[in-house]
């Protein structure tokens, strides 16, 4: 299919992902990009709470998000920002954070965990972890339940939520949903999306194989490239949303196979004539309220489930 409308009247404006040729950026260019956000006022409005706190947790900054007064457990769902394991943070993805709990009536965790190139792999993978498993292991810190936990991400975000379902399965801690938004699923970079939609579409190929060269790792290590899981079998329930013009679509959607292949149940959602980064920016895309409801449904009737 075409592009969106909408799509394409944003790529009008933003050409490429960031806006800058990665491959001339150093350490500190970097760091200095990571305090800018052209996309502030797109990423939805700060939706008052009456409960927002930052935190240290299991040595990892993290925002926690209340929906409501009390300290009734809710359930709770650990979102993982992305931005190529080099940029995003807690602070640039306020709005999402507030979104996710106002919607599905549940605390939000979010993470703000250690980046590359500064903190190359397997930093990101280790800071998810700690805090998927302090969340189990402290569930009324949280006002949370501890028998409605997911986990919820973004691009990198998506491939460290998928990473810890597989690492809370094998350490017996029972997820109750992964909610997996265009997730890096593996890092070989060799589908049909990667070839069509190379250039030109935002996010880009060669911008993709700059993000993974910056993060590291062994490209067959399961806490790099999820899809490479050798047994797939007893992992969480899933949802994957894609985006049709987006690099990572192909990957996504053959994780999600993957998943129903090894008996995990699992829906998989393609947005057509999206672009990569859609989900997070309302302000420009109808799809990403339209995405935001769909998982807001999926992450209600698991949460249901799991009582």
């Amino acid at each position: 299919m075409p592009l969106h409308p909408q799509a394409e009247a944003y790529l009008k404006l933003f050409k490429t992902d960031l806006g800058v040729p990665l491959s001339t950026l150093t350490h500190d260019m970097i760091a200095e990009l990571r305090t800018l956000d052209a996309f502030a006022e797109q990423r939805g409005p700060i939706i008052p709470l009456p409960a927002v706190r930052d935190d240290v947790v299991a040595g990892v900054p993290v925002r926690v998000y209340r929906p409501e007064e009390g300290d009734r457990p809710l359930p709770v769902i650990v979102y993982f920002h992305g931005g190529g394991w080099v940029f995003g943070s807690v602070e640039r993805n306020d709005a999402l954070g507030r979104d996710l709990a106002v919607r599905n009536g549940a605390v939000v965790v979010s993470v703000d965990y250690r980046l590359a190139p500064h903190h190359p792999f397997p930093a990101a993978a280790d800071d998810a972890w700690s805090v998927v498993q302090d969340v189990f292991a402290r569930p009324g810190a949280y006002g949370a339940d501890p028998e409605r936990v997911a986990v919820c991400g973004d691009s990198a975000g998506g491939n460290l939520a998928a990473v810890v379902a597989w690492q809370a399965r094998d350490a017996g801690l029972g997820l109750a949903h992964q909610l997996l938004v265009y997730p890096v699923a593996d890092v070989a970079m060799d589908t049909g999306s990667y070839r069509a939609y190379a250039t030109g579409f935002g996010l880009g190929a060669d911008e993709m194989a700059w993000f993974v060269a910056q993060y590291g790792g062994d490209p067959a290590d399961p806490r790099l490239a999820p899809a490479r899981l050798a047994d797939k079998s007893g992992l969480a329930p899933a949802t994957v949303i894609v985006a049709e013009c987006d690099p990572l679509c192909d990957e996504g959607e053959e994780y999600a196979a993957q998943l129903a292949a090894a008996g995990v149940p699992v829906e998989v959602r393609r947005y057509e004539g999206a672009i990569h980064g859609f989900f997070g920016l309302p302000g420009f895309f109808d799809q990403a309220t339209e995405a935001h409801e769909y998982a807001a449904a999926r992450l209600a009737e698991a949460f249901r489930q799991a009582r």
